[in-house]
């Protein structure tokens, strides 16, 4: 068995750790009004303070974790999901945690 996400390759479009991590990550933050505006209706959470996630997921995801994924509103995600980086400490904790339950 080996890890589902492993932290010497850091292709994003094969991982999609950082989106499945915690409902509490995709949050808004410095978003402008009109950012905020052209993000679909459908991906926000209820109380709009982020992305709508189901099982800590964002619903933006599309695709199997750890094989390929992708970003529906990719042009047009929040801040949070801009700044995390290949390889950087939040990139980490999440391949981390999702690495914990999905084993290949």
């Amino acid at each position: 068995m080996t890890l589902a996400v492993p932290t010497d390759d850091f292709d994003c479009q094969s991982c999609g750790a950082c989106c499945s991590y915690s409902e509490d990550w995709p949050r808004f933050s410095l978003e402008t009004d009109e950012e905020l505006d052209r993000i679909p209706a459908e991906y926000v959470s209820a109380d709009l303070g982020g992305m709508r996630c189901e099982d800590n997921r964002c619903t933006a995801l599309d695709g199997k974790l750890g094989v390929h994924v992708g970003c529906k509103i990719y042009a047009v995600r929040p801040i949070v999901c801009r700044t995390c980086m290949p390889g950087d400490d939040e990139c980490l904790m999440a391949r981390h945690k999702l690495s914990q339950k999905v084993l290949l």
